[in-house]
């Protein structure tokens, strides 16, 4: 009998597998959310849409049924019963570890359980978990408004992100731990710079010299951007990446030791077989009945 052997298939194998349908639907998804996030930046002062207070609605509105196309999809192209049984735990642990330190100057225990579970269980896989694991916190704690699809977006982009980097057969050890802590920081605040996007236009642009204002060109508005994140999350955006690399660097090698252990033992990739001894087992036993 020829083939890898089942550690190193099981090292190898990831419970969804992202087909031509699944990275379609995500790709629309995050090609709507770059628009619905961007939007106050990429608006031509003179249009109708600049000067809109709908657009965010809109696209609030939008942005859940994409998000269950999205996950529809992926789960159709392959999310078996061991990758939900997978799936639900840890969107579970995610949506428990949130609440620890949320509100509490931007500490975010979770983003690190998702930087490293999209890394060992694939970027389909992980856009789903980072997906779900949002919307599942929310409910616990009560955080669901219009934002709530914004955050879970980001969030699974966090995950895919960390199932794209590159090495996933090769790198291991210390490099592996140095490059998802670096990039678990990273990730980190571009979470929240990128989600203070959604909130920007809904301040007055009367209130500060900060505040969103239509009529700006796209230099100004990047510069006022650039200073409400400064004036108002940096703060809190740089302790959610110093928790995220510090719970990496003390945590990592365990945890990705038994998300993989997990996975070989789950064995996703493993094909069904029937041999002709179990047929004759069952004819024998139903000849017997």
């Amino acid at each position: 009998m020829t083939g890898t052997s089942p550690r190193t298939a099981g090292r190898r194998a990831r419970p969804v597998r992202l087909g031509p349908r699944s990275a379609a639907a995500i790709g629309l998804v995050s090609a709507v959310g770059v628009a619905a996030f961007g939007w106050p930046l990429l608006a031509d002062p003179d249009s109708g849409l600049a000067h809109s207070h709908d657009a965010p609605w809109l696209f609030a509105l939008l942005m859940p049924l994409l998000l269950a196309v999205a996950v529809a999809a992926v789960a159709d192209t392959g999310l078996g019963a061991k990758a939900v049984a997978m799936l639900g735990v840890l969107a579970a642990a995610g949506a428990a570890l949130r609440p620890l330190g949320a509100g509490t100057a931007g500490l975010e225990p979770m983003f690190f359980l998702m930087v490293l579970s999209g890394r060992v269980l694939g970027p389909g896989f992980g856009f789903v978990l980072g997906a779900l694991s949002m919307f599942a916190s929310a409910l616990l704690t009560g955080g669901v408004g219009p934002w709530l699809p914004f955050q879970m977006l980001t969030t699974g982009w966090v995950a895919m992100g960390a199932g794209l980097l590159p090495g996933h057969h090769r790198l291991r050890g210390r490099p592996e731990l140095a490059v998802l802590t670096v990039y678990g920081a990273v990730a980190a605040v571009l979470y929240g710079t990128v989600m203070n996007l959604y909130g920007w236009p809904f301040i007055p642009g009367t209130a500060t010299g900060i505040s969103y204002d239509p009529g700006d060109p796209v230099e100004t508005k990047l510069a006022k951007f650039a200073a409400y994140v400064l004036a108002t999350s940096m703060g809190w955006d740089l302790s959610r990446a110093l928790l995220t690399a510090v719970l990496t660097l003390a945590l990592g090698a365990t945890v990705l030791r038994a998300l993989r252990r997990a996975v070989r033992r789950a064995a996703f990739d493993a094909p069904v077989a029937f041999t002709s001894a179990s047929f004759a087992g069952d004819k024998g036993g139903n000849a017997d009945g």
